[in-house]
């Protein structure tokens, strides 16, 4: 079954989000689903993180929407044409 590899910014707007374990939640939701967080900046009023997620595509969109759902902003990662 193929996996899907997909990298998106997740943004946590405010105090209140950035103290939500929103990221542990979804992976207690979706157990099949990995996550790789590649880079990240947080501060006591907002966190912005690039993170890979792995899976099967349904359960990695199913994830991404969880997300949503707990109030994260999830916008894809553009390719850049020097990585290819």
């Amino acid at each position: 079954m193929a996996r899907a590899h997909k990298r998106v910014w997740l943004t946590f707007g405010d105090k209140r989000m950035v103290e939500t374990p929103a990221l542990w939640r979804m992976a207690r939701e979706f157990p099949e689903v990995s996550f790789d967080i590649r880079q990240a900046s947080v501060t006591a009023e907002i966190g912005i993180m690039a993170v890979l997620f792995e899976g099967d595509p349904s359960a990695v969109e199913a994830a991404l929407k969880f997300l949503q759902q707990q109030g994260v902003t999830v916008e894809p990662i553009e390719k850049s044409v020097m990585e290819g």
